[in-house]
């Protein structure tokens, strides 16, 4: 168990000019020679660049001069009381402010990345909260539908007027035919009844004819469909 009161960082010296690393480097000696901890290179009031280090005074003064030498005109400094975990704290701040000077993003040693297990509890959750509210099949709402059974054959007696169809048109050599579907199930047309679909269609053509791929329905107003499409 963690002591109460445990302390990481023992000293900080926030917002300080380039200039004192580059006039007075031994006042900032005094206090940081052989001492570890983060620092963090500022671009005005942006964060540019972080890092961790056992010698503070040497890693800034060479960044007074290497690739980020112009790039930074404010540091800060946090001293720690000892060299635990500080690459991880390290990352952590990196992974957080992603700052521009850094080309690599933090890593962590041995850390388990959850974004997995978040996902598997959400659509867990997510599966529950629609079984409550009646959205799945079976969980107490609408039940499942059926797969839906291969409609049988359909025949002229009988499916037209089961799906309570009256009227037909067909085209034909640039004319319009009109018949009605009887009460019987039989076909008008001419002032004729015929017996079947294909026995109108044959009256018409003169020629053997399949009356379902010959006639058409309204299926809806103005929308007209080959019989045969009842047969799907």
């Amino acid at each position: 168990m963690a002591k109460r009161n445990a302390q990481l960082v023992s000293q900080h010296l926030e917002g300080i000019s380039r200039r004192m690393l580059e006039e007075r480097p031994e006042i900032i000696r005094g206090f940081v020679r052989r001492r570890h901890g983060v620092y963090a290179l500022y671009r005005g009031n942006k964060l540019y660049y972080a890092g961790l280090t056992g010698g503070l005074l040497g890693r800034l003064r060479s960044h007074l001069k290497d690739r980020h030498g112009h790039t930074w005109d404010k540091f800060s400094v946090y001293l720690t009381v000892n060299a635990d975990y500080m690459k991880e704290i390290e990352s952590v701040l990196i992974r957080i402010a992603d700052p521009p000077g850094n080309k690599q993003r933090g890593k962590f040693i041995r850390s388990e990345n959850l974004l997995n297990k978040v996902r598997a509890e959400f659509r867990r959750r997510r599966k529950e909260d629609e079984e409550a509210m009646g959205l799945r099949p079976g969980s107490g709402g609408r039940a499942p539908k059926a797969k839906a059974a291969r409609p049988k054959k359909r025949n002229a007696k009988t499916t037209l007027v089961d799906e309570n169809i009256k009227r037909l048109r067909a085209r034909y050599k640039r004319k319009t035919y009109w018949a009605r579907v009887l009460k019987d199930g039989k076909i008008s047309h001419g002032g004729k009844r015929y017996n079947s679909l294909s026995a109108a269609a044959t009256a018409i053509t003169k020629q053997p004819t399949n009356g379902w791929l010959f006639w058409n329905y309204e299926r809806a107003p103005g929308e007209w469909l080959r019989l045969k499409a009842l047969r799907r």
